[in-house]
C-alpha cells in the first residue's frame, strides 16, 4: 500500500477532506471505503494497514476533524452524510463499504437512496433505537448520558455513556435506578471543563440513533447488506441494534472479533483486534453476492 494521499472534494455545504491509500497492485476491485461517526478517519489506521492489496478511502464527516462545514449548521445527521458519500463515490466509482457505528446507520441511508453506489455493505454496530423492542427506554437512557454532560461536564457525560452502552440486555427499572458513575472508575477527571459541543454527548448525533431504516429500500437495492456484531458485545447496547436490525432485513448478524471498536489499534486506549478483524472482513468481502 502506497504512501496515503489527502484530498479535499469542495461540496456546496462542506469541504470534504478523504484519504486514499492505493493499493499495492490493481486487480479491478473497487476501493474499500471504510468510515465511522463521529469518529474521523484517524479511527481506520490500523485497520486499512492490513488491505495492502486494496485500495483504502476514509474521510472525515461533515462538521467532523478536517472537513468544515459551510452550511451554517453543527448537527449530524445520516441524510446529509450520505449525500457527502454520493458525491465522493461519484469521484471515486463504486465501492465496498465498511461503515462501524455512526458511520453504519450513514451507509445504511446512502444504499436506501442510491443503491448503484455500494457493491458490498458491511455496516457494524449500528445503533438504531428503533429495532429495539425498547427503543422508549433507549432514548430515555440516551436522554440520562447528555442531561449528565450538560449538568456536569464531559467526564460524567462519558461515565454515563460508558455505563449506558455496557448495560446488558433491555434497559429496566434495574438501570435507570443505578447511582450515577464516578467518572473516576473509568480513568477520566470529575472536574467540568466547561465545554459542551461534544459530538457523541450532545444532541448533535441524536439524529443518528433517531434514524428510521427503509428495510424495503436496502432489502431491494443490488447492494449486498451484511450487518456485523462485536463477538464481545453480546447483550449491549449496540449488539442488540445490530441484531434487531438484522432481524428487520431477514438476516443474521455476522460475528467479527473483539468488541464495538474491535479494528481500532492501541493508540485509542481501547484496543481492539485489527488483525483478527482485518481477517473477518477480508473473508466477508471475499463472498460473491
Amino acid at each position: 500500500m502506497t504512501e496515503k494521499q489527502t484530498h479535499t472534494l469542495a461540496l456546496p455545504g462542506v469541504d470534504l477532506v478523504y484519504d486514499v491509500r492505493e493499493a499495492d497492485a490493481n486487480d479491478g476491485r473497487p476501493a474499500l471505503l471504510m468510515i465511522g461517526q463521529p469518529m474521523t478517519a484517524d479511527g481506520f489506521g490500523a485497520l486499512a494497514e492490513h488491505f495492502p492489496d486494496r485500495t483504502v478511502v476514509t474521510y472525515d464527516p461533515r462538521g467532523l476533524g478536517r472537513s468544515v462545514r459551510k452550511d451554517g449548521r453543527d448537527d449530524l445527521n445520516p441524510q446529509d452524510q450520505a449525500e457527502d458519500l454520493h458525491a465522493l463515490i461519484a469521484v471515486l466509482g463504486p465501492v465496498d463499504l465498511f461503515g462501524s457505528s455512526g458511520g453504519a446507520v450513514t451507509a445504511l441511508e446512502l444504499v436506501a437512496k442510491y443503491p448503484d453506489d455500494v457493491r458490498t455493505l458491511v455496516a457494524h454496530e449500528p445503533p438504531i433505537n428503533a429495532v429495539l423492542p425498547d427503543a422508549a427506554a433507549a432514548e430515555r437512557a440516551r436522554a440520562g448520558f447528555h442531561e449528565a454532560y450538560q449538568a456536569k461536564g464531559n467526564g460524567a457525560g462519558m461515565a454515563t455513556f460508558i455505563a449506558m452502552t455496557a448495560w446488558q440486555g433491555e434497559f429496566t427499572d434495574a438501570f435507570f435506578a443505578q447511582p450515577a458513575p464516578d467518572p473516576a472508575m473509568f480513568g477520566m477527571p470529575a472536574e467540568d471543563d466547561g465545554g459542551r459541543d461534544d459530538p457523541l454527548l450532545s444532541k448533535r448525533s441524536w439524529a443518528v440513533t433517531d434514524y428510521q431504516p427503509d428495510a424495503a429500500a436496502l432489502t431491494a437495492a443490488p447492494t449486498r447488506v451484511v450487518i456485523a456484531v462485536g463477538e464481545e458485545s453480546a447483550g449491549t447496547y449496540t449488539a442488540r441494534t445490530a441484531e434487531g436490525l438484522a432481524k428487520l432485513l431477514g438476516q443474521e448478524p455476522t460475528v467479527f472479533p473483539s468488541h464495538h471498536g474491535g479494528f481500532l489499534g492501541g493508540e485509542f486506549g481501547y484496543a481492539g483486534k485489527p488483525a483478527e478483524f482485518a481477517a473477518k472482513l477480508r473473508e466477508v468481502l471475499a463472498v460473491t453476492a
